[in-house]
């Protein structure tokens, strides 16, 4: 099942909404807005959103549309793909790194658009479940690969901050397709390349 991933990149970044926003939550709180340490609060959340939440505004499979024809059909894995992302729950971020494998066809792309790839589905609101399988569906419909291989681990501040408060527990997330899905000697040569074999 494919994860419907929203494209849309001719979202409006509503900076001045956000900053009233921010400071009704202070009022909220019971802060005063207007202290000095304060003033300044909303424009710079405002200003951080529109970085944390950049993936809105990309489209992240034309990340992928520059690739070479080099023949190739081993796989290709791009791993310790560091991300940050906002538990869409909460608000709060979660952390962590990506796996990421494929098996081409022939068409290979620049292990920097995956890197790329992870960023821009991270920067949005999300799901660690959500997030593994997106990576995992763009890149199989945008190469056509044999199959595909994300394997992510994150720590999230909802859990580690707050409510049940237990620091260092990461949680793992893998998404398969193709080969790897239907192979199991493929998928066991992915995880243990990736270090997450027998954890």
């Amino acid at each position: 099942m494919t994860l419907e991933l929203d494209t849309t990149t001719d979202f409006t970044f509503d900076s001045a909404r956000l900053e009233d926003a921010v400071r009704e939550m202070l009022l909220a709180i019971g802060e005063d807005p207007d202290r000095e340490g304060l003033r300044d609060t909303p424009r710079r959340i405002a200003e951080a959103y529109a970085e944390v939440f950049a993936g809105m505004r990309t489209d992240p499979a034309s990340l992928l549309r520059v690739g070479f024809e080099e023949g190739h059909d081993e796989m290709v894995i791009l791993r310790d793909i560091p991300f940050f992302s906002m538990c869409e729950h909460h608000l709060l971020p979660f952390h962590g790194s990506a796996h990421v494998a494929y098996v081409p066809r022939g068409r290979v792309v620049g292990i920097s658009k995956i890197a790329r790839l992870v960023d821009a589905v991270a920067r949005r609101p999300q799901l660690q479940e959500r997030l593994t399988s997106q990576v995992a569906d763009t890149l199989m419909d945008a190469l056509e690969p044999d199959g595909v291989a994300v394997a992510v681990q994150a720590e999230h501040l909802c859990m580690t901050m707050r409510g049940i408060k237990k620091p260092g527990s990461r949680m793992v997330t893998s998404a398969m397709r193709g080969t790897f899905q239907s192979q199991p000697e493929t998928r066991t040569e992915f995880l243990a390349l990736v270090g997450q074999q027998g954890r």
